[in-house]
């Protein structure tokens, strides 16, 4: 199976974890989040464990070519979870007798149309991430900075591939260094500042720390698109060249405020996050 990118998506209030194969193109489903949906069951591991003799001694090879991935746990660690694919799912959701039967087969053909439809149209997965940081209570001026830093980041990580930076490890250093230099924390110490364990840091910066940290992500792309550095070392440099653009002009608004511009704030205390966006719309206005 080919690497794939593993999220969670809810089905009414429970969470299904999945992923999409880019080389087979499709997703693969947790069993046993369906099974916990389909059966309501308190301990759906089990459950699936009694039906997977079950089906064997039918003669049934779904079970026995049920694929694994290694999907994040509740305690935030991955490990290898039992996995289907659409059709599998299918064929499994018959032989679970459910009330939550048909809503469910709606729901899994709305996933591969958002899939297909996000192929043809990139634009809507940007709509539905603007749907759902509005679901969850995030204010307008605070959505608008976060969609832009994607665009942003975007434009980075390309430069580092053009530079020959490989991603995962490195890709994952060079986003310490420069966190590191703007912030004066590293990625894992920004977290822990914000009381964050595995949350998106992004998404749960306030509008300032958005702005800085795409003001080091920009002057980074801009100074490698000039420069043009080959491999990790030349791009490292360039990457903290460009965080020193967003320290300084960190620096320089600490001087002016007499506060701290990185924020123990996190998408927890959402009401402050929103009301620190929206204090700041109000500030520019009457200025």
């Amino acid at each position: 199976m080919s690497d794939s990118k593993n999220k969670i998506k809810l089905f009414e209030d429970k969470r299904v974890r999945y992923a999409w194969d880019e080389e087979a193109e499709k997703w693969w489903f947790s069993v046993v989040d369906i099974i916990e949906i389909l059966t309501e069951s308190e301990n759906p591991r089990k459950y699936w464990s009694v039906l997977k003799v079950r089906l064997k001694k039918e003669g049934s090879e779904l079970a026995t070519n049920c694929s694994q991935l290694k999907l994040a746990a509740t305690d935030g660690k991955n490990y290898n979870t039992d996995v289907m694919d659409t059709e599998q799912v299918l064929r499994l959701i018959q032989s679970v007798p459910s009330k939550k039967a048909e809503p469910f087969k709606l729901w899994l053909a709305k996933v591969g149309n958002e899939r297909i439809d996000e192929t043809v149209d990139p634009e809507l997965s940007i709509d539905r991430a603007i749907q759902n940081y509005r679901r969850l209570g995030y204010s307008e001026n605070w959505i608008n900075q976060r969609i832009k830093s994607i665009e942003v980041r975007k434009a980075l990580t390309d430069e580092w591939h053009e530079s020959g930076v490989q991603e995962g490890l490195e890709f994952a250093a060079l986003t310490d260094l420069m966190s590191k230099e703007w912030s004066g924390m590293t990625t894992r110490e920004y977290r822990k500042h914000k009381g964050l364990k595995k949350e998106n840091l992004r998404d749960n910066m306030t509008n300032t720390e958005l702005v800085l940290n795409m003001l080091a992500e920009v002057a980074a792309t801009e100074i490698s698109q000039v420069e043009q550095p080959v491999g990790f070392v030349e791009s490292a440099n360039v990457a903290k060249r460009g965080a020193k653009t967003a320290r300084v002009a960190r620096e320089q608004l600490e001087a002016e405020t007499g506060k701290s511009a990185v924020s123990p704030l996190n998408a927890k205390n959402l009401g402050q996050l929103k009301l620190t966006a929206d204090d700041n719309e109000t500030n520019q206005a009457e200025e």
